[in-house]
């Protein structure tokens, strides 16, 4: 039997699929959801839940898990085959989301069931599933025709097929890079966990490559100047015309932002950016610039004065007259260690990946009253691991599929994604399957896998988005969270998990010596407390300029040239940046979340949802301080870790998905409309910014 063809209720048998499987169940769930979809577009048929959605939802939803795995695979466990088929089924995969985007007969259905009498009465989720699906219609061109709607169905195609080889370009930009090092003495101040996981058994060698694992070590540790500047440059210059020219992303770049353009135009609007903010909480281009040059405003003198005192500690203490960019990751990582007495290696050793684990399905328990136990599946590699979610009576309400760890064939970064959404399915429930993926070092011999705080701080990210989805209680996947929330506030839940990972009583969970065994100590943790803000003015800067990069390029109303963008990227730096790459840096050619991860127009998301965020967790820290004054012992001791807050986000924002607009889950959850100022003053920013600190990202 075909693994990906399986009933949706069973769990996937991952190791058994191969590629002939991938286009073998594509050909045949797509020719079910076509003759589904055409069967629903009958005018004929009652307009009912139940004779038009239903039917549709039984056929589409098999064949998006397919296609859902498919691309998964293809980005943990690549191979020239598995890209060979799944570069043939793109193809017929976006043709037929634009023919469904584009089905007039279908479209006039979904405008009969938002006009039926019986619509009303309707649960608040089926109402909304209605509503999108209207708005996403005349968003995919339905409404187009004639020569229009043959040009938006090309362009839709083309879009595709320009992603999946951008990031085919980045993936092996990376993998095909590496430099051996042959003289033990050019790797100094590099840690040891990182060398061996670096060496050659066979010989007194290392070969260096520009995976995370290697690279943030290389160029934070590596007291050889060149070494560190070789692998900036090849970093800086992945996938662009400064490295291997079969794999330039220029001519790419230059197409997707054209495509783009012309699809905006197709569908009536003046640029790319006001078609995606018909999706997002902002409603302007002119409303997310606003804001991230007030964040600006507020941010550059912190990043001036750490690029100040970053440049005199260089001076005086490292000999370095001039910082280079490939000089700032290692001087910063000595100034942090001269001011604050610690080194990210030292913090390291507390941090193993089992009792991070652990501490993390601890924090999720305590704070949202499901317990993550260990569960056994068929993955698709030996370093994936799973949990069930489980309500205290033991009932199963989700599973999460873990992949921790760099290695070739895997693109970079972190993300989340479903192979399957929480759906009502008559008196049953289906429980949803998430993927967490990550990029930490792997173990080395019989030693756990040790994290950096900036890993464990990723891992808690990404368990956001990951409860987003298994703590839903959303029975239409068309309102689901990762469907219908918008892009935005998607980041809201990811990033509120983050700042757990700077509470006391949260890191005596996380943490236990490799070695000694014994937790962080209080002195050690007082430090990195203290060091939480440390160069936080240029870190916010450097996402500001992304973001204000990101929706000047989709600003305008036709593409540019590589020239151009390159352009667009230096006005920008003029205006917020405090460091300057040298003029043969091409970061634009490797950002994946431009133009190969949806991001594009919307990378202010980051920030944005970093204002929701911080404003949602100041609600745990005003319980924590209730607890402290109370009587309660066992309340105060645990903190910012409030089951009774975590309850309440639980069930206003996580359990809701999308069924009603974020900014009134929010409000749910707080009482109010966000504000501006736990961000800033969590970011060490609030006191320069007391004028006007209650800024709000949405009225």
């Amino acid at each position: 039997m075909n693994p990906l063809l399986v009933p949706m209720n069973t769990l996937v048998d991952y190791a058994s699929i191969t590629p002939a499987h991938v286009s073998e169940a594509i050909e045949q769930l797509l020719a079910k959801a076509r003759t589904a979809i055409d069967v629903a577009a009958d005018p004929s048929l009652a307009p009912t839940w139940d004779a038009i959605v239903m039917p549709l939802d039984d056929a589409s939803e098999p064949l998006w898990r397919a296609w859902s795995i498919a691309g998964h695979l293809n980005a943990v466990v690549n191979t020239p085959e598995l890209r060979d088929v799944y570069n043939k089924m793109l193809g017929p995969i976006s043709e037929f989301s634009t023919w469904v985007g584009l089905h007039e007969g279908l479209y006039k259905q979904y405008q009969r069931l938002r006009h039926a009498e019986a619509f009303p009465t309707w649960s608040a989720a089926r109402r909304r599933v209605i509503d999108l699906a209207l708005r996403d219609f005349k968003l995919s061109g339905v409404e187009l025709q004639g020569e229009a709607r043959a040009l938006y169905a090309a362009n839709s195609d083309r879009q595709s097929q320009v992603s999946q080889k951008f990031s085919e370009n980045v993936l092996d930009a990376t993998d095909r890079w590496s430099l051996v090092i042959d003289d033990l003495k050019r790797l100094d101040g590099i840690p040891e966990d990182t060398l061996a996981s670096l060496k050659d058994p066979l010989a007194e060698r290392w070969t260096l490559n520009l995976k995370m694992p290697c690279y943030l070590p290389v160029i934070q540790y590596a007291h050889d100047r060149e070494l560190r500047r070789t692998l900036y440059h090849a970093y800086a210059t992945r996938a662009s015309d400064q490295g291997d020219t079969s794999l330039d992303n220029s001519p790419l770049i230059e197409e997707a932002l054209s495509l783009r353009a012309e699809e905006s135009q197709l569908l009536g609007f003046q640029h790319f950016a006001d078609l995606r903010l018909q999706t997002r909480m902002a409603d302007s281009a002119e409303e997310v610039m606003d804001f991230l040059r007030q964040l600006a405003r507020r941010a550059k003198p912190f990043a001036e004065r750490d690029l100040t005192e970053l440049k005199a500690f260089a001076n005086s203490e490292l000999g370095l007259t001039e910082l280079h960019p490939w000089d700032i990751p290692y001087a910063s990582e000595r100034l942090r260690e001269a001011r604050y007495a610690y080194s990210e290696d030292e913090v390291k050793q507390y941090f193993t990946e089992p009792r991070v684990l652990n501490g993390l399905y601890e924090v999720v328990e305590t704070l949202f009253g499901v317990k993550l136990t260990p569960y056994t599946l068929s993955g698709w590699h030996e370093d994936v691991r799973a949990a069930a979610v489980q309500h205290p009576s033991g009932e199963i309400l989700g599973y999460l599929i873990l992949d921790l760890y760099a290695r070739s064939g895997k693109q970079g970064g972190a993300w989340v994604d479903s192979e399957r959404s929480r759906r009502k399915r008559l008196s049953t429930i289906q429980t949803p399957v998430i993927y967490l993926t990550c990029n930490f070092a792997r173990p080395q011999g019989d030693r756990p896998a040790l994290l950096t705080h900036d890993d464990v701080i990723t891992l808690f990210h990404e368990s956001g988005h990951a409860l987003h989805a298994l703590l839903s209680e959303v029975d239409e996947t068309g309102v689901s969270a990762f469907a219908a929330v918008e892009w935005d506030a998607i980041e809201l839940p990811s990033q509120f998990m983050e700042n757990f990972c700077w509470e006391w009583q949260v890191l005596q969970r996380l943490t236990a010596h490799v070695d000694t065994k014994v937790p962080l100590p209080k002195d050690l943790y007082d430090r990195m407390k203290a060091a939480r803000n440390f160069q936080s003015g240029m870190q916010t800067v450097r996402q500001i300029e992304f973001s204000l990069f990101d929706i000047q390029l989709h600003n305008r109303v036709q593409g540019l040239s590589i020239a151009e963008v390159l352009t667009q990227l230096e006005q920008v730096r003029e205006e917020v940046a405090v460091v300057r790459p040298p003029s043969w840096h091409r970061f634009p050619h490797s950002f994946s979340h431009l133009f190969a991860g949806g991001y594009g127009a919307g990378y202010y998301s980051y920030k944005w949802a970093e204002v929701l965020s911080a404003d949602a967790f100041e609600a745990f820290e005003e319980a924590a301080a209730r607890s402290a004054t109370s009587a309660h012992q066992a309340a105060a001791s645990l903190g910012t870790l409030d089951p009774e807050t975590g309850m309440k986000f639980r069930r206003e924002v996580l359990a809701v998905g999308g069924t009603r607009p974020a900014a009134e889950s929010f409000s749910a959850f707080r009482g109010r409309p966000p504000k501006m100022d736990a961000l800033l003053r969590h970011s060490g920013m609030l006191d320069a910014s007391k004028p006007d600190a209650s800024m709000q990202p949405q009225p």
